[in-house]
């Protein structure tokens, strides 16, 4: 099983900035996939980014130029910048990723979501 744990998030002025971490541990044969949901209250959980093992990105529109993941294979951790952030960005952020098990199985492995709150 891999476990996520993602940090940072908290409070930000519009406008502003803030840096999501988030570190995979536990033992498969591969990370695939990793990325970014979120879910602001009474929506459902959107698609932020995700970034390949090659390093291969795809942003929702609403985040694009402004929002960016980095990937650091060696360490499995994955760390997504925000900038110019607005109060349409506060939600709870929650780190998924795509495995591939020791044994050849398949499943999503997501973090306990951190919240983001815009607002002056």
């Amino acid at each position: 099983q891999v476990q996520l744990a993602e940090s940072g998030g908290g409070l930000v002025q519009p406008g502003g900035s803030s840096r999501l971490s988030c570190a995979a541990s536990g033992s498969a044969r591969s990370i695939n996939d990793m990325g970014w949901f979120r879910q602001a209250p009474g929506k459902a959980r959107e698609l932020v980014t995700t970034i390949t093992s090659s390093g291969n990105t795809i942003y929702a529109d609403s985040v694009k130029g402004r929002f960016t993941i980095s990937r650091d294979n060696a360490k499995n951790t994955i760390t997504l910048q925000m900038n110019t952030l607005k109060p349409e960005d506060t939600a709870v952020y929650y780190c998924y990723a795509g495995v591939t098990l020791l044994g050849g199985g398949h499943y999503t492995s997501w973090g306990q979501g951190t919240q983001v709150t815009v607002s002056s």
